[in-house]
């Protein structure tokens, strides 16, 4: 079985962070490894603070790993700090991380910052240029190209400038009001639409750490960077469908839609 390692933040209520990277992975049918940057406090109404652990705790977890196991991919969520960031980046080069599927979390949505400016600068400077392919959401598009996005146009421009400054791959997700929901794959072959509809629900909580760690478990698994795009894409949109009711705020989505649940 193939092996993937997130290196994320935990959410108690289990719909983002490392709690969805680990059901997403289990959905693909990888074996999910994990090393715990943030530890926070959260439901689905509201965030209320969290507390990161200590770089020399993050290093001793993943070194520990790769004694035992050579992980065949590899995604980041939550990095609070600059010194994490600095870590995992260490990581990298020290483990030679394969498939390095960063998602540059910096903004949720276009309204709130997550990490403060230090932070993001080492996030560009030092973690981006190491990774195989990034997921930023629309308002981190934005921050990483230096523009503002209010078109297809401007996502194909801005994922030419990401691409063409740091050197990787880039799948950025739309935030357009127009009627679909389509992301963009942008690589060496250019710009690649991964074609989608709007869905009917507010239970969205989770979809960008799922997005990064079905890419990862796919990528994990041998298959291309556009075919792993187009199977994480389909896979958020099948859990945004299955439209999960749980909580009282703006819930999760339904990570194991596919699971029979036949040992009930």
């Amino acid at each position: 079985m193939k092996t993937v390692l997130t290196i994320a933040g935990v959410d108690p209520f289990g719909g983002s962070g490392m709690q969805a990277d680990i059901k997403t992975m289990t959905a693909h049918k990888v074996y999910a490894l994990s090393a715990v940057t943030l530890l926070t406090v959260q439901n689905t109404k509201e965030f209320l603070g969290g507390q990161a652990v200590e770089v020399d705790f993050l290093e001793n977890q993943v070194d520990k790993i790769y004694e035992d196991v050579q992980a065949d991919a590899v995604k980041t969520g939550m990095l609070l700090t600059s010194d994490i960031i600095l870590k995992v980046a260490d990581l990298a080069k020290k483990h030679k991380f394969k498939n390095f599927v960063v998602d540059p979390v910096m903004m949720s949505y276009k309204t709130v910052k997550l990490i403060d400016d230090q932070a993001i600068e080492t996030l560009l400077e030092e973690l981006i240029p190491l990774a195989y392919v990034i997921t930023p959401n629309a308002g981190e598009t934005e921050i990483l190209a230096g523009m503002k996005i209010n078109n297809k146009e401007d996502m194909i421009k801005a994922a030419e400038i990401i691409y063409n400054k740091y050197k990787v791959n880039v799948l950025t997700k739309s935030d357009l009001s127009d009627g679909d929901a389509d992301d963009l794959l942008f690589t060496e072959e250019g710009a690649f639409w991964l074609k989608g509809e709007k869905i009917d629900t507010e239970n969205v909580k989770g979809t960008g750490d799922t997005l990064s760690s079905a890419l990862a478990s796919n990528l994990a698994k041998g298959h291309s960077l556009k075919e792993s795009a187009i199977m994480a894409k389909k896979f958020v949109s099948k859990a945004l469908e299955s439209n999960l009711q749980i909580g009282s705020g703006k819930g999760p989505i339904d990570h194991m839609f596919d699971i029979k649940g036949i040992y009930q």
